[in-house]
């Protein structure tokens, strides 16, 4: 357990710098991201869960004690480099995700949940409160919930987990006269209580007939603000790997959907998983709304989550120069035959946050874990003017409009 440092040096102008401690607690590695992402932010099955993520001692606070519990947290600081206009280092670190002191929120702070999902819809509920708590203790401003955090991924599942969701402009007064569904009355609460944005990953929605896989957006004072049904079906036959068919039981949305999140994070696109594969919904989004950050709740699973999960995040965020947000499920082990009503679907987890270069900022493995980033949006105009692609598309030869 001798300690050693090994430097790795990197020459391209962006190099983002990790800082890891192995579980021994004797091997200090700085490393770089560009050079060594499959042992470092990307891929960290080398650490356990027991593992620590040492920060510097200027950006963490004394108090906080570390455990076992899964929380990322990775600070961003941008200055200039004389040969390139930028530079890049982030320093990532794991914390308590129970700590005896509540830090003070953060305005540009937010936090993706990634929880296990279970059959029992009380249950989910009592998890997802205790996470939104953690993150909360943790400074988040702005929250992210996994894609069907209320019911089991499966299609016949749906129409019983179902509920009556609010639509744009309802508050929680309202909740009072109108018979909405207990995971949307929480969420709205949770919101108010801890004067947070959520964007509620998406629940199972029943609406006359039909039923969809909606997210809700909610302000500060609990008042939806954005209401996002799934516009692309997760409908894939993947021979060997995956086939599944949210047709079976869901309808397709059919609007384009952002909201105003104030001046820490300004315009927020939002998607549910399958979108994240359509480059051209996420164009128009920053193309109308001017869209900071996208971000889109997902389960994608063992088949494609390896191949595209990351991939696709990074392509969003580079497509339209903004940062991206995932939060997924935690991937669970298959219930007893005697409790499993419904297949079990197997979540590929590793909830992320993107920067509108294309780094990968924060991210976690398959567990119960909370991702947290401190974002700059600032930086999306700065990326916007250096690498002017949004003014430079051939009008003349290609068009991209809203229909």
């Amino acid at each position: 357990k001798t300690n050693f440092i090994m430097r790795l040096v990197c020459s391209k102008p962006f190099v983002t710098t990790a800082l890891l401690l192995s579980t021994s607690s004797s091997i200090f590695l700085p490393t770089t991201l560009a050079a060594a992402r499959s042992t470092t932010v990307r891929a960290t099955s080398a650490f356990t869960s027991s593992s620590r993520f040492v920060p510097s001692k200027r950006s963490v606070t004394p108090s906080r004690s570390v455990t076992s519990s899964s929380v990322f947290f990775l600070r961003t600081k941008n200055t200039f480099s004389r040969k390139h206009n930028y530079y890049r280092q982030t320093q990532q670190f794991k914390m308590s995700s129970t700590t005896t002191a509540t830090t003070e929120k953060v305005g540009n702070r937010v936090a993706c949940l990634q929880f296990p999902v279970t059959s029992s819809k009380s249950t989910n509920i009592e998890t997802a409160t205790r996470k939104i708590t953690d993150a909360a203790s943790k400074g988040a401003s702005l929250i992210v919930l996994p894609e069907i955090w209320n019911s089991p991924y499966a299609t016949a599942a749906f129409p019983e987990y179902a509920e009556v969701l609010p639509e744009i402009g309802a508050t929680i007064e309202d909740g009072s006269s109108v018979e909405y569904g207990p995971s949307s009355k929480f969420l709205m609460s949770q919101a108010a209580k801890h004067s947070l944005w959520i964007v509620g990953g998406s629940i199972p929605e029943i609406c006359g007939d039909k039923i969809y896989n909606t997210c809700l957006c909610i302000d500060p004072t609990g008042k939806i603000v954005g209401k996002h049904r799934k516009v692309h079906l997760f409908d894939i036959d993947v021979p060997g790997g995956i086939c599944f068919k949210e047709s079976d039981t869901l309808s397709a949305g059919d609007t384009f959907t952002a909201f105003d999140a104030g001046e820490d994070f300004g315009m927020i696109g939002v998607g549910i998983c399958y979108d994240i594969r359509f480059p051209e919904y996420a164009l128009v989004l920053c193309k109308k709304h001017k869209c900071n950050i996208l971000i889109y709740p997902g389960a994608f699973n063992m088949t494609t989550g390896p191949a595209h999960w990351e991939l696709l995040q990074r392509g969003r965020a580079v497509d339209n120069q903004c940062y991206v947000l995932t939060a997924s499920p935690a991937r669970s082990d298959p219930p007893s035959p005697e409790e499993g009503k419904y297949p079990h679907y197997t979540a590929w987890g590793h909830s992320t946050v993107v920067s509108p270069w294309g780094e990968v900022v924060a991210t976690c493995e398959e567990g119960e874990s909370l991702v947290v980033a401190d974002l700059d949006v600032s930086k999306v105009k700065e990326m916007r003017m250096g690498i002017p692609t949004g003014m430079q598309k051939r009008g003349d030869m290609y068009t991209l409009s809203e229909v």
